[in-house]
């Protein structure tokens, strides 16, 4: 029963791709959407018992008060039970729940009063109207009272170690004498129908211009509670309500810290800490069913770019929620702290060979089909900041130009409509050519700078 509900599900969302991208493109994303599907099944384990105490022992290391603010409408009794009961199993206790209820019905305030006889760090606010998720949860904002803010939403649940998980990481990261303004972890899919956690989602350290592309920090974020207090929620961007704060927290920092020092203050944890509900009416289960929160995620961009005074064009992607930032006239004109851009490599058979590395010196997305994006994600498809990028496909800036020539023994000269970076002179085998870029792309952060790769820049190479 389970499979037949996933395959209506993808069969909806292929229909409705077809409609928006044409039949060539729809194909190959229902052929992705099969061969990962294939893929090993994901299963989430929860943290044993022994662990949970454990847990319990050690957060008294930990002062931190954490807010979770819940803006409540309406909400079905079954969700907002789980979601309590996730709140009331955590591991770390010095937490707060604050519920903010639009409902018009008494069905929500019924259910918390149960709750709150017998927990007092259960906090109940019977809103007047509803005026929009971002204003609901706002007024939850101003009454928190913990060191870190929250936000949980009413249909999904946490993990038993979420709360410890992000109170660890404050306390670690201040070890180091940081300043950790956002923290976000993992998070899953829990299909209500088959009572299975799906679709995991494992992220990156935080990433500038994927940020850019999307808001893959989602659930579950943590921030600093004056930071949260006062630049709250935007009711003009409701619907990427979220998405518009992560953006708004990024350009704040920007105002002292440097693109390159970004993640210092914001914090990735990699652990499945959220369980993102699948429902009919959910956005995680019908893509389509809150387009205009789609359009509000166009307009937060295109607020921040403003805000920056960038000269920048943004559209939707092939894919709902995700975007492409176009730079007038140049991206190193508008991005002084982007040193290089990088593209992929395709063989003959249009598949991806090369392009990106990780830190380790991995070629990321080796293999993907071109009309591929890279499963449920989309980020073979996405701009996104690297360790390096292949030297066969990419540019460099005038300021970096004597880094590459010191490297790389031959002149900085750009062939082609897309002015790559000539390298015709150098002669090696792939590894080499691995070398190669692995060196200038460190040399390249050593520097200060970004090393920004684009699948849009693309070229092939012969074997």
């Amino acid at each position: 029963m389970g499979n037949r509900i996933i395959k209506i599900s993808n069969f909806r969302k292929t229909i409705h791709y077809l409609q928006k991208n044409g039949v060539k493109r729809a194909f190959y994303a229902a052929k992705e959407r099969i061969a990962e599907e294939r893929k090993a099944e994901y299963i989430y384990m929860e943290p044993t018992r022994e662990v949970l105490t454990a847990q319990r022992e050690e957060a008294k290391l930990f002062s931190y008060r954490l807010s979770l603010v819940v803006p409540a409408y309406e909400t079905k009794a079954e969700f907002l039970r789980e979601l309590i009961e996730s709140v009331l199993r955590q591991s770390y206790e010095n937490w707060e729940l604050v519920i903010a209820d639009a409902s018009s019905s008494d069905g929500v305030e019924k259910i918390v009063a149960e709750y709150i006889e017998k927990e007092c760090r259960i906090r109940y606010m019977r809103l007047t109207e509803n005026n929009g998720i971002s204003a609901n949860t706002n007024a939850g904002i101003e009454t928190a009272t913990g060191d870190y803010i929250g936000l949980l939403d009413h249909d999904d649940f946490l993990t038993p170690d979420a709360l410890y998980e992000m109170a660890k990481a404050i306390y670690e990261t201040e070890k180091m004498k940081k300043d950790p303004i956002l923290l976000y972890s993992d998070e899953d899919k829990y299909e209500n129908n088959t009572r299975c956690y799906v679709q995991p989602n494992i992220k990156y350290k935080f990433n500038f211009d994927l940020i850019l592309s999307n808001n893959y920090i989602c659930h579950l974020m943590f921030i600093k509670a004056d930071v949260m207090k006062k630049l709250k929620l935007r009711k003009e961007y409701d619907g990427a309500q979220d998405y518009d704060l992560v953006l708004r927290v990024v350009g704040r920092l920007l105002e002292h810290t440097k693109v390159v020092d970004l993640e210092t203050k914001m914090i990735h944890i990699p652990r499945v800490l959220y369980h993102w509900r699948c429902h009919e009416a959910s956005t995680a289960e019908n893509t389509a069913s809150k387009s205009y929160a789609y359009e509000a995620g166009k307009a937060a961009l295109e607020d921040f770019c403003s805000q920056r005074g960038w000269k920048t064009e943004i559209k939707h992607s092939l894919h709902l929620g995700f975007y492409e930032m176009t730079y007038h006239p140049d991206i190193f004109d508008v991005r002084p702290e982007v040193g290089v851009l990088g593209g992929r490599i395709l063989d003959r058979k249009n598949i991806i060979t090369s392009g990106i590395y990780d830190e380790d010196g991995k070629r990321l997305y080796k293999g993907v089909h071109k009309e591929y994006s890279g499963g449920s994600t989309h980020r073979a498809v996405l701009k996104q900041d690297c360790m390096a990028v292949d030297i066969r496909c990419m540019r460099v800036c005038k300021l970096l130009q004597p880094i590459f020539e010191q490297i790389m023994g031959i002149p900085y000269q750009e062939v082609g409509k897309q002015k790559l970076a000539d390298v015709s002179g150098i002669s090696c085998d792939e590894e080499g050519y691995r070398k190669l870029s692995m060196e200038f792309g460190r040399a390249v952060q050593k520097a200060g700078y970004l090393v920004v790769w684009d699948p849009k820049t693309t070229t092939k190479v012969k074997n």
